[in-house]
């Protein structure tokens, strides 16, 4: 992006909570948490200090499968700030004394889950409807982050801060040439490892209720659809954009504007390497949640009858401006190569996905949802009371 005076770059590590230990969940976050207090010959100010003093915005997340690093910065600081973050994955100071701090971090994310009922209700639907462990909270508990010692943590660099696996990638104003020479020689003698196994279990589904004393109901649905790795990715997209893309989609008109019936809902893919879903959410009152939740299923029953021409233009128009807008951002377009990577293993540009947009059409959309219908849903309620659920549908014991 030659145009652009800012560079960014992203890096995934496979070190997500998908390779946490029972016993120890939450150790990728309290991981993430103490990699960054010093690396090098840097201590925790140092390392701070120094990307500041190099403009970098920086950021750091942990998802089910990576560690990811990223900073977006001025175009001429970007060899000096890989410098640093080739320090941070291969030669972390983890410091002792510095681990109850990263605790005392770690166990207030999982109070600020709990004090949080829409962020606890999609908690719960993401582990029913996934199982293990594509549904393990990055958080983790609080029994198990209290018992997380630095042996720990240094097992868990050990065995998933590698690069096999591990992605980089870059965006904005670089050289080409210069960039694969340095890279060669920060990471050139990082040593592979076996990669780690995990064990996979069956999401439980159904419909549970969480009792919460509260005037809100917070109602989140789940079912199945295709990876973003699946031929047939965009067309769930363009289905599920008309549901939910924008003030003019179907759930924000009939459920929000229309009836009034919650102060907020959308629905959006959620993706995998090789499983996909589509996740609804909606706030409401206690009053209101029984009416919310049927009206909701009915919206997703109903996109199984098709789309129409003016709900595909008004998505291909919002697709498009975001696209556009990714042309402007180093940051937003260096996760998106690193996505592409990790899902497609190629990396997708922006005109081909613009040309994959163009060719939606209401017949390709809608010959897909004649063969994926939206069904199987799993549903998690949480709120005063619990609601009642369409046939067909098991229900677990409100807890």
């Amino acid at each position: 992006m030659p145009w652009l005076e800012s560079v960014a770059f992203a890096m995934l590590l496979p070190a997500g909570v998908r390779y946490d230990p029972d016993n120890r969940a939450g150790l990728a976050n309290m991981t993430c948490e103490m990699v960054q207090r010093g690396c090098g010959d840097r201590n925790s100010r140092q390392f701070v200090e120094d990307l500041e003093n190099l403009g970098v915005d920086r950021s750091a997340s942990v998802s089910n499968a990576h560690t990811s690093f990223g900073g977006a910065m001025p175009a001429e600081k970007l060899g000096m700030a890989l410098q640093i973050y080739a320090d941070l994955v291969q030669r972390p100071l983890l410091p002792t004394e510095q681990i109850e701090d990263s605790r005392q971090v770690c166990l207030h994310e999982i109070r600020a889950v709990d004090d949080d009922p829409a962020q606890k209700a999609m908690q719960e639907l993401r582990n029913r409807h996934y199982g293990e462990p594509y549904g393990k909270a990055t958080q983790g508990t609080f029994a198990a982050v209290e018992n997380i010692s630095i042996s720990d943590v240094q097992s868990h660099v050990d065995a998933t801060y590698q690069p096999g696996g591990a992605i980089l990638s870059v965006a904005g104003k670089f050289d080409w040439d210069e960039l694969r020479k340095q890279v060669e020689e920060l990471f050139g003698d990082w040593q592979v490892r076996p990669t780690s196994s995990i064990t996979k279990k069956s999401g439980a589904g159904g419909y549970i209720h969480l009792e919460h004393d509260s005037s809100q109901t917070h109602i989140a649905i789940a079912y199945p659809s295709v990876p973003y790795s699946d031929p047939q990715y965009y067309q769930a997209r363009g289905a599920v954009g008309v549901l939910s893309d924008g003030m003019s989609s179907r759930l924000f008109d009939e459920v929000r504007e229309k009836r009034g019936l919650c102060y907020t809902v959308h629905a959006h893919c959620h993706s995998f390497r090789d499983r996909g879903s589509v996740i609804c959410y909606s706030g409401t009152t206690t009053e209101r949640a029984q009416e919310t939740l049927d009206v909701l299923l009915g919206e997703l029953t109903r996109l199984s009858e098709g789309i129409r021409q003016e709900e595909l233009n008004r998505l291909k128009a919002r697709i498009k401006s975001a696209l556009i807008m990714q042309q402007e951002s180093s940051a937003a377009r260096s996760g998106s190569i690193a996505a592409d990577w990790y899902y497609l293993e190629r990396i997708q540009t922006l005109e081909e996905i613009g040309g994959i947009i163009d060719d939606l059409s209401c017949d390709s959309i809608n010959a897909y949802l004649a063969e994926h219908p939206p069904a199987d849903f799993t549903i998690v309620t949480l709120g005063e009371k619990q609601l009642e659920i369409p046939l067909g549908i098991p229900s677990a014991n409100a807890r």
